[in-house]
């Protein structure tokens, strides 16, 4: 299938807006993951002061990261671990392809975000090895030929029938919605891959610099046979995941589950420091622990792209985030969706492939308030976004500067055919355009808003006017007219209700006397 781009996210976002069963599948899970989330964090009578312990931790890691780095390599070293230095995902995928193309071309790979993002797979399979998922979910999309559209659950946009039409069609099962006979059917047909596996890659979710240990959580076993099975194992991690001290998973393991699927703790958790020592022991013959960069040692220069690294992907921002649940995470058009991947796709991949995903958010905050590592994300989009239009200003003199001195239009074209597209520069001129309206909107919003007079007029015409269309006590889908006369009104509509203004205000009401006690 042709994957989506962050480049033409404002797309993509209205096509995800029209699919109702999607937008109905991540309403159910994400309200779901929401409410587990804080009943779990209701539980401890100190999550406000363990949220506040892990950034402090990670602050105390990000500001020292090479010196941690340097502690965890030589103690996974010493320990029988082979460490790899990465320095994009170029460098990271001809590392783990060397390895495979020597040792074997059976790999079985279990659920990894840092792998997804460096595009592991297609790299392993341009070289001839056959490479499976063994997470259901990110087996499932496998299947389909898709990304991952969670953090935590990649097919969170797929309901049962969907699954088990795929099941059908590509493992020959019969057609069943059972989800025990589904789950059963990937389960012959993954052990079968354990079996005949002779290369495991996986993930990371903490690496400890005290004793050169990396944690890896999960709820199926698929990770603890992915790392045990095959003779070899590799660890794909980003530098940004260390820690400290061994002590300091106790903070990490309280706040990571609950945040993710509202369990006080992961079904499996597998402590790995190295290879197996003796011949009779468990484990592989050999453990390879390749450390990405990526991108990751720029975020660290400034103190406020830096916090971005504190993440422990656990998805709860896209949970709470109204963006993300009206349209999942393939509308972003990165592995890395939901606010977290507004803030970090354009540091890592550059502001120019995803300029358009730091205003992918509402600013309302919500994926503040829960994560658990207290980053501020809307600080962080705000940063991005002053960015955005600090590059767009440089551009648009360097486009005035070059005018002066006299290009031909032929001159124009031809660097247009060497560089960016004749609809890229009209793409960039409608999002121009779109800031300037919107700029224009907040100032007339603002004097609204500083003259009292002028809101209450204001109030007593919007009264008036939406007469015309507010329908059984909503205003539903705006008509066409009213959508040219006011575009964000009908964006808006189009694809919810929107509440009425009230026939009286609060000032009316309270001057009218009325009793507003329960």
């Amino acid at each position: 299938m042709t994957h989506q781009t962050s480049e033409t996210f404002d797309a993509n976002a209205r096509a995800a807006l029209a699919d109702t069963q999607l937008r109905g599948a991540l309403r159910k899970a994400t309200g779901q993951f929401g409410k587990h989330r804080l009943a779990a964090a209701r539980s401890l009578n100190n999550w406000e002061e363990l949220r506040t312990q892990a950034r402090a931790i990670k602050d105390e890691v990000l500001l020292h990261l090479d010196q941690y780095l340097e502690q965890f390599a030589d103690n996974a070293e010493s320990r029988g671990a082979q460490i790899h230095w990465a320095r994009d995902a170029a460098e990271a995928n001809q590392i783990v392809s060397g390895i495979a193309a020597r040792r074997g071309t059976k790999v079985v790979k279990s659920k990894s975000m840092v792998t997804e993002e460096i595009h592991l797979n297609a790299a392993l399979e341009a070289g001839g090895l056959e490479v499976i998922e063994t997470d259901l979910g990110e087996y499932i999309i496998q299947l389909a030929g898709e990304t991952p559209s969670h953090i935590i659950a990649p097919a969170i946009h797929k309901n049962k029938k969907q699954v088990a039409e795929l099941f059908s069609a590509k493992l020959g099962i019969e057609p069943t919605d059972d989800v025990d006979q589904l789950t059963s059917a990937a389960r012959r047909v993954l052990r079968e891959r354990f079996a005949a596996a002779e290369i495991g890659i996986s993930g990371v979710n903490f690496a400890v610099a005290e004793t050169g240990t990396i944690l890896i959580l999960e709820n199926e076993g698929n990770i603890r046979l992915t790392t045990s099975l095959p003779k070899i194992h590799i660890a794909m991690m980003g530098i940004e995941k260390i820690i400290p001290c061994f002590a300091d998973l106790e903070v990490f393991l309280k706040l990571l589950p609950r945040s993710a699927t509202g369990q006080k703790l992961s079904a499996y958790q597998s402590l790995i420091t190295g290879p197996k020592r003796q011949e009779l022991d468990e484990g592989p013959e050999e453990m390879h622990i390749v450390l990405l960069d990526n991108g990751r040692s720029r975020m660290l220069a400034h103190p406020i792209t830096r916090q971005a690294l504190a993440c422990i992907r656990c998805g709860a921002c896209l949970n709470s985030c109204p963006v993300y649940q009206q349209i999942g995470g393939h509308a972003y058009g990165s592995v890395y969706s939901g606010p977290i991947g507004a803030v970090i796709t354009p540091q890592l991949f550059g502001l120019n492939q995803a300029a358009q995903l730091p205003y992918a958010s509402s600013l309302c905050g919500a994926c503040r308030e829960v994560c658990p590592v207290k980053i501020d994300i809307p600080e962080l989009l705000l940063h991005l976004r002053g960015k955005i239009n600090e590059a767009g200003g440089r551009s648009r003199r360097q486009g005035h500067e070059a005018g002066a001195g006299g290009r031909s239009r032929r001159q124009g074209h031809e660097a247009g055919a060497g560089g960016r597209s004749r609809r890229q520069e009209q793409e960039s001129g409608s999002r121009i355009k779109k800031r300037r309206g919107e700029a224009l909107a907040f100032k007339l919003f603002a004097g609204v808003m500083a003259r009292p007079w002028l809101y209450m007029l204001s109030v007593k015409l919007g009264r008036v006017f939406q007469r015309l269309i507010v329908r059984q006590g909503t205003i539903g889908k705006a008509g066409s007219v009213i959508s040219r006369l006011a575009p964000p009104l009908g964006a808006w509509t189009a694809a919810r209700d929107l509440r009425p203004l009230a026939e009286t205000t609060f000032r009316e009401q309270w001057r009218s006397g009325t009793d507003f006690s329960l």
